[in-house]
């Protein structure tokens, strides 16, 4: 242990070489008497303020823009880490900032910085961290706002995230902030490692490790090798590609942004190009309100759908829409938007190939998909976007740019992989069995709802008639630790070919973590796919086979999820045409099940923060996990308003 002689002084001699006093910057601040005599004290002071940070005073009366990114980390100027990030999607966004700003200050513009760096959900999966992942977007966004309005004069918003809360966030802070123009900066994609697994996969490690699947030299080196490179979002069509290309959907994002290969000459050009319509937004008076329209969330919502999207979005879409102050989408829109959009992109985890996401940016990315959405008429192609021009005539000009041209051939010449096979046609996809993404299902355990991402079910599960039925005694677990041993078990507590997990009490009321570690263990593990998991809880968006969320109400409020007992009959049935389903304990009737009090395995998590609770109470006062776990102002206020005279009212009767 280091002594405290070592800390508590220093041997340098030079910490002595000190000044009480510096000459300060030279030159003046451009004003001029009539601008001193108007302005506030905070004008004159950011501007000294301004100075005193070295931007040279001649060029004081730039407009002022405002870089937001969610980075974290320390890089060194050869890119070798000082201190690590939490993540690759923040560890190279500051380069993406870089650029930006140096393009505004080509263009006489000043621009600004700001951060707020944002947790890695692979690495708290399995752990305690995992309670604050959902709540993090909240206060993040929050946070972005409170960061923008404290620049007031700012004459717009450049946001730079990557992954599964940051960019949702990000997204957030700039629906809410509609008087601005703002653009968005997908941070990109990390690149598939050569001779390694992909970083969906390589998380089951541990998993099939315990099952004799592979061996310790194996886990060990795959473990290391899985990011091909120190940046950019995961390689699947997870959370964070999801974000990135309903960024885009919505008008945000210059067209063919998301999924840009982090750290590529193309992905610093998106940061320069972003820039340059920022300042081109300004200048015509465009902004976010203007950008962000019921038509623009009809957009990303089919884009979603097209894309096989995780079912994350189902929360963080109706968020946004709800800063932006727009009508949320309900579970009836989603039902109606699946039911009519093909899922045309084969990708990780979807499947059926599984081509990465840099393969997807490659073979034309959001604009290409949408070039079919929009011959089969589910685009409304008169939303503007932040070009400047309407989705329409962005994907006219996509169509015949010779960036497609020249990236779609790129795929080709690298990999060998026809970009028609990546992102398909209609009758293309329907000939590879390419399914609707996602299934709202009903049923005595979910009579306010569940869902499930049908789309990333085994097809060999599913019948002829594109059912897949599944009914098996329930194995009920309070906790995802306590499911992650069993499914690890090779004992006589082992997860068998036939079961139903019931993984309840980590809905909304404790963070709503996700369950990624449990949905893949069961996809890389033998027979794993034969077991079907029910909970109230959320999954990865990388998470795949008969995987059912969201069940609502959650076993906390009293739902009959948490009054499930280990051995009941649990049956599944999911239509994966028609998109609709239902999930029965079919072994007691519904009487039965509803007198039951909740089990035995509904326990409080022992290290569920106060800030979580703070979160799950007024999300739930805001319309719960179907209405986004938004934060409703208006309606958080009326209810501690109606609270605090009821309780008013009752110290009064007592006294």
């Amino acid at each position: 242990m280091t002594a405290p002689a070592d800390f508590l002084d220093s041997p340098d001699p030079e910490i002595y070489t000190l000044r009480t006093s510096a000459p300060g910057p030279s030159g003046r601040l451009p004003l001029t008497p009539d601008m001193l005599r108007a302005a506030t004290s905070g004008h004159v002071f950011g501007m000294t303020q301004n100075a005193g940070m070295g931007w040279d005073p001649r060029r004081l009366l730039g407009k002022e823009f405002l870089i937001l990114s969610t980075q974290g980390g320390i890089r060194a100027p050869d890119g070798s880490p000082v201190a690590l990030g939490y993540h690759t999607g923040h560890w190279e966004v500051g380069l993406l900032m870089e650029e930006a700003a140096r393009t505004f200050s080509a263009h006489g513009a000043i621009p600004f910085a700001g951060y707020v760096s944002d947790p890695c959900d692979g690495r708290t999966n399995g752990t305690a961290g995992m309670l604050d992942s959902l709540p993090y977007r909240n206060d993040a966004a929050v946070v972005f706002r409170r960061l923008i309005r404290s620049l007031p004069t700012a004459r717009g918003v450049l946001g730079v995230a990557t992954c599964d809360k940051g960019l949702p966030a990000m997204t957030m802070a700039l629906a809410g902030t509609p008087d601005l123009p703002t653009v968005l900066v997908p941070g990109g994609v990390t690149l598939l490692a050569e001779e390694a697994e992909d970083t969906a996969k390589v998380q089951t490690l541990a998993a099939r490790f315990a099952h004799g699947e592979i061996d310790f030299e194996y886990a060990a080196e795959m473990g290391c090798k899985a990011c091909g490179t120190p940046g950019g979002g995961c390689q699947f069509m997870g959370t964070a590609a999801t974000s990135q290309v309903v960024g885009e959907a919505l008008g945000l994002t210059l067209p063919h942004g998301a999924l840009s290969p982090s750290g590529a000459p193309i992905w610093r050009d998106l940061a320069r190009r972003s820039a340059l319509a920022l300042l081109a937004l300004e200048r015509a008076g465009v902004r976010t309100r203007d950008l962000l329209t019921e038509d623009s969330l009809h957009n990303a919502m089919v884009v979603h759908a097209a894309f096989g999207g995780s079912t994350n979005l189902i929360l963080h879409i109706p968020a946004i829409a709800h800063a932006a102050r727009l009508r949320r989408p309900t579970v009836e829109d989603w039902t109606r938007i699946n039911r009519q959009v093909p899922r045309l992109v084969d990708v990780l985890p979807n499947g059926p190939t599984h081509f990465a996401t840099v393969q997807v940016f490659l073979a034309g990315g959001v604009p290409e998909a949408m070039l079919h959405l929009r011959d089969l008429g589910l685009l409304r192609l008169g939303a503007r976007t932040v070009t400047g021009r309407t989705l329409g005539e962005n994907l006219a000009w996509w169509e015949q740019s010779e960036r497609r041209r020249r990236l779609r051939a790129k795929l080709q010449e690298l990999d060998g992989i026809d970009p028609d096979r990546v992102i398909l046609s209609p009758a293309r996809a329907k000939a590879a069995g390419l399914a609707s993404t996602v299934t709202f299902l009903s049923g005595n355990l979910a009579p306010e709802g569940a869902l499930v991402k049908s789309t990333a079910i085994s097809p060999a599960l599913i019948g002829p008639d594109g059912v897949y039925l599944h009914e098996g005694p329930a194995r009920v677990f309070g906790s995802e630790d306590a499911a992650i041993a069993a499914i690890k078990s090779t004992g006589a507590d082992a997860i068998r070919p036939g079961d139903v997990i019931v993984l309840v009490g980590i809905g909304p009321a404790i963070g709503m973590p996700e369950t990624y570690q449990v949905t893949s263990a069961l996809k890389y593990l033998p027979n794993g796919q034969r077991v079907a998991l029910l909970t109230d809880g959320r999954f990865s968006g990388v998470s795949t086979g008969a995987c059912i969320g969201h069940i609502s109400p959650e076993a906390w409020a009293g739902g009959p999820l948490g009054k499930v007992r280990d051995g009941d009959r649990v049956r599944v049935r999911i239509d994966t045409r028609s998109l609709e389903g239902s999930i029965d304990v079919v072994s007691v009737s519904a009487d039965e099940l509803a007198a039951r009090p909740p089990g035995g395995h509904l326990q409080r998590h022992p290290r569920l923060p106060d800030d979580t609770r703070l979160w799950a109470a007024l999300q739930s006062a805001s319309g719960g996990s179907w209405g986004g776990c938004v934060y409703d102002a208006d309606r958080i206020a009326g209810l501690i308003a109606k609270g605090l005279a009821a309780e008013a009212k009752q110290l009064g009767a007592g006294s």
